[in-house]
């Protein structure tokens, strides 16, 4: 995942948790704040009840690589809370799971039928 994709400040993330509504989907509270702008940018907070350093940062590169192998328009901010329920999972379920929300959310680039043929 490119830094210009990562969404870290962390004022950004008190301002959209404080004024959108989350979309709860399994073990994940997902965040979307639209906004016209020239990229996406993806936040993760991993609690501290989830683990010691080293699993959050694992369960954070997991989350990573999934959204990278998808596109994504380039209209939002998004923060994903991990709850604790997914220190069960493997990581082809986690993959699922996030790949539904993100479905539901509709934030995924449309593909074209016109492109294909």
């Amino acid at each position: 995942m490119k830094k210009k994709n990562i969404l870290k400040d962390s004022s950004d993330f008190n301002r959209i948790i404080k004024d959108f509504n989350p979309y709860k989907y399994k073990d994940y509270i997902i965040y979307i704040e639209r906004k016209n702008q020239e990229n996406f940018k993806f936040g993760f907070s991993v609690g501290k009840k989830i683990g010691n350093a080293v699993t959050r940062n694992k369960i954070k590169r997991q989350l990573k690589a999934i959204v990278d192998k998808k596109d994504y328009q380039n209209n939002f901010n998004c923060i994903i809370i991990v709850g604790r329920g997914v220190l069960m999972r493997t990581f082809k379920e986690m993959e699922t799971n996030l790949h539904e929300a993100f479905g539901s959310l509709n934030i995924y680039k449309e593909e074209n039928n016109e492109e294909k043929e």
